[in-house]
């Protein structure tokens, strides 16, 4: 089934990749070979991969966060650097090539984004994502209750209203995290898992992992037992339930959304339902 989360960044519509950003990165002497990574078009260069990427600002932040940052047990693709320093070039970044493919090991995406959190935990609060705007913002606030929203019947609003009810407060501290790590963990075998980009939020780390269990059960075709093997999470059924609402809400603002995926979430939704 079609994915509708935000995380694959599609490629805008290019030819090929200009041979100004294969110089900056230092990869003019090396064919570009086009590839699909992670979701996404991508142009694989000797050991260096170039995409394009949606948003400089949080490609840069990205970037810099990843340069250092190091996970126990994952793979981390670590940015590189253009001729001039930059971590991006007329909206094209460059990193190192992992080897590893999407596969539906959620349990081990959502153990990713445990210990990533983890090591993320003391990270300020970027700057970018003051006054920000963008699909995932919006729906996170509306999820939470922060922003008021009035989603299309015809793309699970009457769905969005039933469960936003079941709301209640929850006390969890928000931090960097990353809400899109379900199309963003590559996995090559017995090697460590992969983590490819950084998307900052700025939320509870349990709901991160709660929209990794509600992705799988809308659209990867995990089994119920997901949502249960996390239960120890924090205030774990509202997290799913703020996850869900999150997901209807970017759903109806997305292009992808159709009924086929509406169906999807409405299955996750009723097994969250049970739950709170």
């Amino acid at each position: 089934m079609r994915v509708v989360t935000a995380a694959p960044v599609r490629a805008t519509a290019q030819s090929g990749l200009p041979p100004h950003v294969r110089t900056a990165f230092g990869v003019n002497e090396i064919e570009p070979r086009p590839v699909e990574w992670a979701g996404r078009r991508a142009w694989h260069c000797g050991d260096i991969l170039i995409r394009a990427v949606a948003d400089n600002a949080v490609a840069a932040w990205s970037a810099g966060v990843l340069d250092t940052l190091e996970v126990p047990g994952v793979r981390i693709a670590k940015p590189v650097r253009s001729s001039d320093g930059r971590w991006v070039i007329a909206g094209w970044a460059a990193s190192r090539f992992v080897p590893g493919t999407l596969e539906p090991r959620y349990d081990e995406v959502v153990a990713v984004a445990e210990k990533l959190h983890a090591v993320m935990a003391d990270l300020p609060r970027p700057r970018l994502l003051e006054n920000r705007d963008d699909l995932v913002t919006r729906s996170a606030a509306a999820a939470f209750g922060e922003l008021r929203v009035t989603v299309d019947r015809s793309h699970g609003g009457a769905l969005f209203d039933h469960l936003a009810a079941y709301r209640r407060p929850v006390h969890a501290e928000p931090q960097v995290v990353h809400p899109e790590l379900f199309g963003a963990v590559l996995f090559d075998g017995d090697a460590p898992p992969a983590i490819v980009d950084l998307v900052p939020c700025w939320r509870p780390p349990a709901w991160a992992a709660a929209v990794i269990v509600v992705d799988a059960l809308a659209w990867g075709g995990a089994d119920e037992g997901l949502i249960h093997r996390w239960a120890h999470l924090p205030e774990w059924p509202q997290m799913l339930l703020r996850a869900v609402l999150h997901r209807i809400v970017l759903h109806a603002q997305h292009p992808d959304g159709g009924p086929r995926t509406l169906a999807g979430l409405e299955r996750a939704a009723g097994l969250v339902s049970a739950l709170v």
